[in-house]
């Protein structure tokens, strides 16, 4: 018998969505086959240690969510000739040496392409999307360039750096509603929807608590599509099925928002979507393009607007969530992927790119 992929599954990290990755990564540590893996948890304090993770409490217990708590300290090997290793520095000693790394890490410092430069440095194959296409699919703002740029339909916007309020110009241009949101977060963290514009330079308050860069965008009423993206080690990339989210309107927060992707219950999915065979095969394809324009790896999930008339991607997610509840596995095991060959499919993929 042949001896077991050593995987570490990195979580935490210092961005927002430090509680959602402690989920995620709980979910897929729970659906790694043990016959083929042996998991190391490395966590990320909210602070950014690098410490001895968990397999268990990744979850929302009685509203509380998880986090990392800082134990011994850790580091990962730069050296390429000992990649994979991890040195315990409080310890001084050797922790645990592995053949690939799982980064299930949202948003800034760890889906950005700072943690996958880490990993390039250090030579350690690493499931998902690499230094420039997840750098570039995290800012929102040139997502949109590159997508525009191969003729992907994406929503106008306006982008903001220093000020919190619009032209009169650029109000008449995207209309009322309006959502403000990080050019650079996630989990819509500091996201908020304008039906007024006196309430606009608030709102622009709060989203630059999260990011330095605001991205302004019309409201587009219609239906909102997700599909997941998988690349299989032999360089083949398949799109799931969509699922389309019901009950958005009726969510608390108005949209699809932190609480109504994790929280509340209010918001479900319908898969696959309700759509005719051909916008199907058509948004699929997109998907599909809209991967290959940001030169993402691995895994993806786009997710797209669609109107009576037209559809827009709405953005690229280089690491979607993993939950038990989120849309990509989800999508996937309607596709006929289910959540362990999901993830036998990514580390697979990963190890094929690193040879």
């Amino acid at each position: 018998m042949s001896e077991k992929i050593r995987v570490a599954v990195v979580y935490g990290g210092r961005s927002s969505e430090h509680s959602v990755s402690c989920i995620s990564a709980g979910a897929i540590m729970n659906h790694l086959d043990p016959a083929k893996y042996e998991v190391v948890p490395i966590g990320i304090t909210k602070e950014g240690q690098w410490t001895p993770g968990t397999t268990e409490g990744l979850e929302i217990i009685d509203g509380v969510m998880p986090e990392v708590t800082l134990g011994d300290e850790l580091a990962l090997s730069l050296n390429p000739a000992t990649k994979g290793r991890f040195h315990n520095v409080t310890q001084h000693n050797h922790y645990a040496e592995v053949d690939v790394i799982i980064p299930v890490l949202h948003g800034p410092y760890g889906e950005d392409g700072t943690v996958q430069g880490l990993f390039e440095l250090s030579d350690i194959p690493y499931v998902g999307t690499g230094v420039l296409a997840s750098s570039a699919g995290m800012d929102k703002e040139f997502t949109k360039k590159l997508l525009k740029a191969e003729g992907l339909p994406v929503a106008p916007e306006v982008v903001l750096k220093e000020r919190t309020e619009l032209t009169e110009e650029e109000k008449q241009e995207l209309g009322l509603p309006v959502f403000v949101k990080p050019a650079r977060g996630g989990s819509s963290i500091g996201v908020s929807k304008v039906r007024d514009w006196a309430d606009f330079p608030h709102a622009a308050e709060v989203a630059f608590e999260s990011d330095g860069k605001v991205l302004v965008e019309p409201e587009i009423v219609g239906a909102e599509v997700e599909i997941g993206v998988l690349e299989y080690a032999d360089g083949s990339i398949i799109a799931s099925v969509p699922a389309q989210l019901n009950g958005i309107e009726e969510a608390d927060e108005g949209f699809y928002g932190f609480d109504a992707k994790y929280i509340d219950e209010g918001v479900s999915a319908q898969i696959p979507a309700p759509l005719a065979e051909d916008l199907t095969k058509t948004l699929r394809e997109t998907a599909i393009a809209a991967f290959r324009a940001l030169g993402c790896e691995g895994i993806s999930r786009v997710d797209f607007f669609i109107t009576e008339d037209a559809f827009y991607i709405n953005e690229i997610n280089t690491f979607p969530g993993f939950t038990p509840i989120s849309m990509y596995p989800q999508v996937f095991a309607a596709t006929g992927v289910d959540y362990a060959a999901l993830l036998d499919a990514l580390v697979d993929n990963a190890l094929a790119r690193a040879k």
